[in-house]
């Protein structure tokens, strides 16, 4: 009613309760700089996708990113210091299937539940594993590679990073997929694995493409698919795996998390601005290099593909017959 007065007391009450208001509430997010923990070390796939995007997110918000690495532990090191951080959209998380959907299934010591403490903002990218052998090898094709392999009568060997890791688990599934057997050779790392194909001490690997396709420029290693879905390409017309082994798919990927409890506002506004980054040239390039596709993708459907993708690992982790240590 006009001339009608609030009370004093209850203008006291409305003014001590937006004290009590937490910050993001009160001001314009972001006011001040966001960390971003990177699980991985510097020069990686995960560190070079996270910050050309997230450099590329701090031109529309007001605020900039700091990238934060914290390698270790495959990568629950840093998972496990972003989920004990506030939610409140100035500590964000790099996450990616390594570290997100493979360690707390092999490492015990994992605490974090990734569907119980974490948010899911928006992918940022897929990676294809390659199928790679020595070219010397008479097969052009997977389905010549699997033939090849049946016919050997389980004396061929597969190369991988190591126990456990997705190059492992990655050909761990494809033999249980294509229904053949290959005798797993561990090394000490992505980058020997690969040159052990190239010398011919192993036949074959399925590893994360940017391990492999310098060498399948140059002719020392043969490129036989991807592991996307079919309907994706990549690498320009090289075929998916799929086309010769129906269902089978092990895409990596990598995308923006919190810990659980981000106000939606900051989740809308972090999605948005990370969809826009995406659409930018200058982003080309990197992702080029790291043989990554742009994927922007909502919470929602991100949290699915997460838990699609937890899953998929759970099966290779049996299929490969790895116990968690």
């Amino acid at each position: 009613m006009p001339g009608h007065s609030i009370p004093r007391r209850q203008l006291l009450a409305t003014s001590a309760a937006a004290l009590c208001l937490p910050a993001w509430a009160q001001a314009s997010y972001p006011d001040r700089p966001v960390k971003v923990v990177i699980p991985n070390a510097p020069g990686s796939s995960v560190d070079t996708i996270g910050r050309v995007v997230c450099a590329e997110m701090a031109k529309a918000l007001p605020q900039p990113f700091v990238m934060d690495n914290r390698a270790g532990a495959a990568g629950a090191l840093g998972v496990e210091i972003a989920r004990t951080a506030a939610p409140d959209g100035y500590t964000l998380l790099v996450g990616s299937t390594s570290a997100i959907t493979v360690a707390p299934l092999l490492q015990k010591a994992v605490s974090y539940q990734p569907l119980r403490d974490f948010d899911f903002i928006s992918l940022m990218a897929l990676l294809p594993n390659v199928l790679v052998c020595n070219p010397a090898l008479p097969v052009q094709t997977t389905a010549q590679l699997i033939a090849y392999c049946k016919a050997k009568n389980g004396q061929t060997n597969m190369a991988s990073a190591g126990i456990g890791s997705a190059s492992h688990l990655a050909g761990a599934a494809l033999q249980a997929f294509g229904g053949f057997k290959s005798l797993h050779v561990p090394y000490k790392g992505g980058s020997q694995g690969v040159a052990s194909v190239v010398s011919g001490e192993t036949d074959w690997v399925l590893t994360p493409a940017p391990a492999a396709m310098s060498l399948v420029a140059a002719g020392r290693l043969r490129l036989l698919g991807h592991s996307m879905a079919a309907s994706l390409k990549p690498l320009g017309e090289t075929p998916a795996i799929e086309a010769a082994v129906p269902g089978f798919e092990f895409a990596s990927w990598i995308g923006l998390m919190a810990p659980r409890g981000l106000p939606a506002r900051v989740t809308d506004a972090l999605s948005k601005s990370l969809a826009q980054a995406l659409q930018r040239a200058e982003l080309r390039q990197a992702f080029e290099t790291n043989g990554a596709v742009p994927h922007a993708s909502t919470a929602e459907a991100f949290r699915a593909h997460v838990t699609r993708d937890i899953e998929v690992n759970r099966k290779a982790v049996a299929a490969a017959g790895v116990q968690a240590e």
